[in-house]
């Protein structure tokens, strides 16, 4: 299915000026490619994974956004791959559960499940703390992460336990023989979409894109461990530390960093929900000689559905511009306006082409990337 839309690039008056002292103004006869680094025409189209795989082998697309393409046996030699960080994998301990009736008997069924769950799942990372190498500020909880891996390795499921899962990683997680209960469960293991997760707390506001924490790890433990009931109860103390990191209550690097660490590790003291690892996103691109795409970045979390990723793109055949044809799994779905939102898979990459905002997320940090202007400090004095 096609999507009828086509994004042409903004040429920046620069752009226009660069242009004017290659080519002689005659009326009537515009120059065809502008040297602007950056695609003249982006267009983005729904296509199903498998023809997405026919046509990054033959460079008809440069890049599938969104998810990987299904090649169904080996991937050609000219097409390359991202990844990125795209959902979590929480286990949830029931509060009404009979089996588990106190605070340790939570800790010991989360950590035999977390232990039990099938190796080998092609794009799950076991890692038993929220905060991962795909979070800028993952070094600094690297050590506790560590004891989080050694704390659940080699234990295994819980005899008697009745299993839940919700998604479609969860599921392949569980053990045969411990699948999905139909009624009640002890312990539920869960796939959370992190699109879905930041999706109510993310904003754009005059080309800025945030808030600033968005990206952070200590947010995302937060999110996903900081309600400690159904009924949406916080767990006692975390959201006054939240609120603390919010609004730079603190006095040095230092304090917040232990503060980022003081957060988490609360957030995980009762054992009630546990991350137990995430999942991560395969995007794939065309590498081939002359029609392919090179200089790819990618951001850590959103992978290829990114300013970044337009921003920097360049395609092999053309010293500049040139036409890029982006495939999404998906038609698009959202308002496509200002006011109603650009929230779906294609309606993000056209507002990323023509929003053009001056802010946006660093591609593997939690800060900003300056866009189209720069900070230049020069010395003071006579």
């Amino acid at each position: 299915m096609r999507i009828a839309a086509r994004v042409v690039a903004i040429r920046a008056a620069a752009s226009l000026a660069a242009a004017a002292s290659f080519w002689p103004a005659r009326a009537g006869h515009e120059a065809p490619l502008y040297p602007s680094y950056y695609p003249q025409e982006i267009r983005v189209e729904a296509v199903v994974p498998r023809v997405a795989a026919e046509r990054l082998g033959r460079a008809k697309l440069q890049a599938y956004v969104g998810r990987a393409a299904d090649f169904g046996g080996p991937m050609p030699k000219s097409v390359r791959s991202v990844e990125s960080l795209a959902s979590f994998v929480v286990v949830r301990v029931d509060p009404d559960s009979r089996a588990v009736k106190d605070a340790g008997g939570a800790c010991a069924a989360a950590d035999a499940v977390i232990g039990g769950l099938r190796s080998g799942v092609p794009g799950f990372v076991p890692h038993p703390y929220p905060v991962n190498a795909h979070h800028a500020d993952y070094l600094q909880h690297a050590d506790l992460a560590e004891a989080a891996r050694r704390r659940v390795s080699g234990k295994g499921a819980v005899a008697g336990l009745r299993l839940r899962t919700s998604g479609a990683l969860a599921a392949l997680l569980v053990a045969q023989g411990s699948g999905p209960a139909e009624t009640g469960s002890d312990v539920s293991v869960e796939a959370v979409d992190l699109a879905g997760l930041l999706a109510p707390h993310a904003y754009a506001f005059n080309g800025w894109i945030g808030p600033p924490w968005l990206k952070a790890g200590w947010f995302h433990a937060f999110l996903l461990l900081g309600r400690q009931s159904p009924d949406g109860t916080l767990r006692q103390g975390a959201a006054s530390q939240v609120e603390r990191l919010q609004g730079g209550a603190f006095s040095s690097a230092a304090q917040r960093i232990e503060l980022e660490r003081a957060l988490v590790r609360g957030l995980l003291a009762d054992c009630r929900v546990m991350v137990a690892g995430y999942g991560l996103r395969t995007e794939h691109y065309s590498g081939e000689y002359s029609d392919g795409l090179e200089n790819v970045a990618h951001d850590s979390q959103a992978g290829l559905n990114s300013a970044i990723f337009l921003r920097t793109v360049k395609l092999k055949d053309f010293p500049w511009n040139g036409w890029l044809a982006l495939g999404v799994p998906t038609p698009p779905a959202a308002a496509w306006n200002p006011f109603g939102g650009f929230d779906d898979a294609a309606g993000r990459l056209v507002w990323s082409a023509v929003g053009d905002p001056g802010l946006f997320p660093e591609p593997y940090g939690a800060g900003w990337t300056m866009n189209r202007f720069g900070d230049i400090r020069t010395p003071s004095g006579p």
